[in-house]
């Protein structure tokens, strides 16, 4: 067993390169031929290369519909985090292969080799026993991204068996998803407490973040030419490219706006109209653009410095939950769902609905619903 699953490590050792490395239009090209010929378009791609189509194929004749770099990138990392573990770990995991199929790790493997792989990732892999388990948000896009995976390779006939299947549910229920509800009076705190010790950068990461609600990703990619006029409101709006590049325009309050100078000021940066318009809008201290991890990493650094302020704030505070305080704000505030659900760029209701859920159960709770009664007197 071990000697088969060894043969098929050497033989697909390629397959951990960075699938970007391959020429799309090759594959194209070999797709075109084995089509031309009346046969399966992948019979003859091997892992790398159906690896490679399934990651960067263009479905849409406008590219920037299609599947974002960071997207691209996850995927590709969570299946070469699969493929690494099953090569590496393959009698602790059970990979009890028969045969090679195609000299082809994916066509050797069967449905009871994705259900152990995911039984071995949640108890025993090496993530586990030095950290702790993985949160059930983290094991759910392990195996959404790994199930998608195998079933697009049975649906186009590179594998003969839907082994999918042998993936357990796991979805996150309500109870299992973090707390990142922060309220107007959270932020308030923060911002008052930056401002008193005269920390300009944090102070407008927060207010923009806040009162705009994108994504991290988002304001890391911002450049100074995303900063415009507006000719008909007036005052100004930032534009915003956001999940599966979709665009978005998001206004600018008078204080917001003032914040983002006072940051590049700070930061020792030209003006808005004095800097290269492709020049990133929020720089690191060496004048460079965020990445997103090193933001949240940045942020968790600096809100130490109000720590004792932030007495009674519970929630880990990282770009993504001021992203939560946007949207709970506008909607203590009076906003429609459906306005929230536009301004933040979520494609579905649902989506949206997770962010304000225990807004909803508080305005739906009876008790906010009680007339005039005898417990008037107490309450």
């Amino acid at each position: 067993m071990v000697n088969i699953v060894q043969e098929i490590s050497k033989q697909e050792s390629h397959t951990l390169m960075k699938t970007s490395e391959v020429s799309m239009m090759q594959l194209q090209q070999k797709k075109d031929t084995a089509e031309k010929a009346k046969e399966n378009p992948f019979s003859d791609f091997n892992d790398l290369e159906i690896l490679a189509w399934y990651i960067h194929e263009q479905k849409h004749a406008n590219k920037e519909n299609d599947r974002s770099m960071r997207t691209k990138k996850e995927y590709e990392s969570e299946i070469r985090q699969f493929i690494d573990a099953i090569l590496s770990h393959t009698e602790a995991i059970g990979v009890d292969i028969d045969e090679i199929r195609g000299q082809s790790l994916f066509k050797s493997l069967e449905s009871r080799h994705l259900r152990r792989y995911q039984e071995w990732l949640m108890t025993e892999s090496p993530y586990v026993l030095e950290r702790g388990p993985y949160s059930p948000a983290t094991i759910s896009r392990k195996t959404t991204v790994l199930k998608s995976f195998f079933r697009y390779l049975y649906r186009v006939g590179y594998i003969q068996d839907n082994i999918a299947d042998g993936l357990r549910i796991a979805s996150v229920r309500k109870d299992d998803r973090p707390n990142r509800d922060l309220g107007p009076q959270d932020v308030v705190k923060i911002l008052r407490s930056f401002r008193n010790i005269n920390h300009p950068v944090m102070f407008s990461i927060v207010l923009v973040l806040t009162a705009t609600g994108l994504r991290n990703e988002e304001l890391c990619k911002l450049k100074v030419s995303d900063v415009k006029k507006d000719r008909i409101h007036g005052g100004y709006y930032l534009n915003v490219v956001g999940k599966g590049n979709k665009k978005r325009q998001i206004p600018l309050k008078e204080k917001v706006y003032d914040s983002i100078r006072m940051y590049r000021y700070s930061r020792g940066l030209p003006s808005l109209v004095d800097s290269p318009p492709a020049a990133p809008l929020f720089t690191t201290s060496r004048g460079t653009a965020f990445s997103p991890s090193y933001l949240i990493a940045y942020m968790t650094k600096e809100m130490k410095k109000i720590e004792a302020e932030l007495e009674g704030i519970e929630v880990k505070l990282t770009p993504h939950v001021f992203r939560h305080a946007f949207a709970i704000t506008s909607r203590l505030g009076g906003a429609d769902l459906f306005d929230i659900m536009r301004s933040l760029g979520h494609e579905k209701m649902e989506t949206t609905m997770i962010y304000l859920e225990m807004v909803f159960a508080r305005e739906k709770n009876a008790v906010n619903q009680w007339s005039l009664g005898v417990l008037d007197e107490f309450i």
